[in-house]
């Protein structure tokens, strides 16, 4: 059985407790290496949020998440019948980390003046009337790498965006201290965290799945 932690419900709890229409920030940080924890933790996410009715604007920082954030979208939305630009919206691929998570803070049509697809973002009704952190209701961040630095440091430290991480399970233990400044809502780790966040949602998706495997070889 898995349990859950708390860590995990807390994460868990932040997103459930948004309004109905809410926007959530989701950045995809992670490239294939470490998709098999990740991937199972972005789809759950998703899924979570499609449910609430939750509007998710996703993005990612590194040019080989494209495909991956496109891939955990479109199971997502054919598993909870969400419509693109009306349930969310793909941002898409923009580089340089500090630039872009501050240029949000900002104004975010300077960072993204179009989506993945090529579409302006002022022609979208769902992105109608957002233009910074200030009308995002939670910042969702699933990464691999120091990515998740950068958004504690300057979307929740400057700008004070609720933010909760998702991480792979070597990189969690660092950030159990932002959790106890409440810098962080809630954590995710690893393909543990993810098929925790499965349960919470009553998913049976990959990350349970890889964990029978993980168990078994434990």
């Amino acid at each position: 059985p898995v349990a859950v932690s708390p860590r995990v419900r807390a994460a868990f709890d932040a997103v459930d407790a948004l309004p109905e229409g809410s926007v959530v920030l989701l950045s995809m940080d992670y490239e294939p290496d470490t998709m098999a924890e990740l991937m199972p933790m972005s789809v759950a996410v998703l899924r979570h949020c499609f449910r609430k009715h939750l509007r998710v604007a996703a993005m990612t920082l590194y040019p080989a998440g494209v495909g991956l954030g496109e891939q955990a979208l479109n199971a997502a939305s054919r598993a909870e019948g969400a419509v693109l630009n009306q349930d969310y919206v793909w941002l898409g691929y923009k580089s340089g980390f500090q630039v872009v998570i501050l240029g949000i803070g900002e104004n975010l049509r300077a960072v993204f003046p179009l989506d993945g697809y090529g579409t302006p973002l002022d022609s979208i009704p769902m992105l109608r009337g957002v233009n910074s952190y200030r009308q995002i209701g939670l910042v969702v961040n699933l990464t691999a790498s120091s990515a998740a630095d950068y958004w504690i440091q300057f979307a929740q430290g400057r700008h004070h965006a609720p933010l909760i991480l998702g991480s792979t399970a070597v990189m969690a233990t660092d950030y159990y201290p932002y959790l106890s400044s409440k810098q962080l809502l809630g954590l995710v780790g690893g393909m543990k965290g993810a098929a925790e966040y499965e349960c919470l949602i009553d998913v049976f998706g990959n990350g349970r799945r890889g964990m029978d495997a993980q168990s078994l070889v434990h």
